[in-house]
């Protein structure tokens, strides 16, 4: 190639910034509202301009490839739904490398025999001012957490549904969040990295 000439890429797949991704719609297909078939959110992703793309169950939660950042991927996602479906959702979007640190540093290895007593919570943005004492105070004797930057890990072996912890731990922790269980984390980990070695 010349000196001074930039290369040019037919496809969003070469380029060397393309990165993979893990989208997750907070607040779609959750009691009836806000429905949004798995089809239809990945036809959203892709015209958001991202490729490569899959779902993973109802929860709203995808995998996907593009050269965009992180911030601006949030954003697209969610202007893609409401474009298409008349509502903006709040999409967290983490990178592979994220992923695996999040997972890296659960704190409760036990969940791996109960997967859905473990629940990641992805904050937008670090917790400045969490109310930790407020979270110690309502958690029973079985249910503990810790919080690490963006995560927020939560064990409820006695449940997650009827846990008062997890319905107010994002009121106290002070930040926009959405939470996934150990299943579905280990599982988007997986198709993230199957994904990035496929593209590699």
């Amino acid at each position: 190639m010349a000196a001074g000439r930039e290369k040019s890429f037919d496809s969003p797949l070469e380029c060397p910034r393309v990165k993979t991704y893990i989208g997750l719609f907070r607040g779609i297909n959750v009691v009836g509202r806000h429905m949004v078939p798995m089809k239809d959110l990945r036809l959203a992703v892709e015209e958001a301009g991202c490729v490569d793309v899959q779902t993973y169950i109802q929860s709203g939660n995808v995998v996907f490839r593009s050269a965009l950042d992180a911030a601006h991927l949030s954003e697209q996602l969610a202007a893609a739904v409401s474009s298409s479906h008349g509502f903006e959702p709040r999409v967290l979007v983490r990178t592979l490398a994220e992923l695996e640190r999040a997972a890296a540093g659960n704190p409760f290895p036990e969940a791996d025999d109960d997967p859905k007593s473990l629940h990641l919570f992805f904050l937008d943005k670090p917790a400045k001012r969490p109310d930790l004492q407020s979270l110690e105070a309502i958690k029973t004797h079985t249910e503990r957490f810790v919080l690490k930057g963006r995560i927020f890990y939560l064990h409820t072996p006695g449940g997650f549904g009827t846990s008062k912890l997890a319905k107010r731990a994002e009121r106290l922790l002070g930040v926009d969040a959405t939470a996934r269980n150990w299943r579905t984390v280990k599982t988007l980990l997986a198709m993230a990295k199957a994904k990035a070695k496929q593209s590699g």
